[in-house]
């Protein structure tokens, strides 16, 4: 009787180490694309490229920005967002951006570029959006809007 499998030790253990190595290369799925010998990255587009205002941003404004509005163009000018027309914004729009930029505004990040608009406008605005034409803008919350107090004609409130 004849042994099926003939013992040629010079020929087994090579094969043997080959199988052992590619035992041990990491498998790369078809979504990942491998970047160096040990390291993969997702192929496909980050959150920040999907959702521009999701991209991080930190920032120390410079000395020539000193208000609310020249911070946010500053903000967005890399962003391929802009600050939508005065005309059709809200009219208190105006007031936020001509704010001086307070000192502790003067350097934001890392945050998403969205929560740096929120935070320069305050609890006062809602940051609005117009993805379809890159566009951003402010609109006063109803709840921050002043009140007016009704007053009598004859003094008397």
């Amino acid at each position: 009787m004849t042994d099926p499998l003939p013992q040629h030790p010079q020929r087994t253990l090579p094969v043997a180490l080959a199988i052992a190595v590619l035992m041990q290369l990491p498998t790369v799925h078809a979504e990942e694309v491998q970047v160096g010998r040990y390291a993969t990255v997702r192929a496909g587009p980050t959150r920040a490229q999907i959702n521009l205002l999701a991209a991080p941003v930190r920032v120390q404004f410079p000395a020539s920005v000193d208000t609310v509005g020249k911070a946010v163009e500053h903000l967005l000018r890399p962003s391929g967002y802009r600050l939508a027309a005065e005309a059709v914004a809200d009219p208190a729009r105006g007031v936020l951006l001509g704010l001086p930029l307070p000192a502790v505004h003067r350097s934001l990040g890392p945050m998403p570029l969205q929560s740096a608009l929120e935070t320069l406008a305050g609890p006062a605005y809602l940051l609005v959006e117009d993805p379809a034409h890159r566009l951003v803008s402010f609109e006063r919350c109803a709840h921050s809007r002043p009140v007016k107090t009704p007053t009598s004609t004859n003094g008397e409130k």
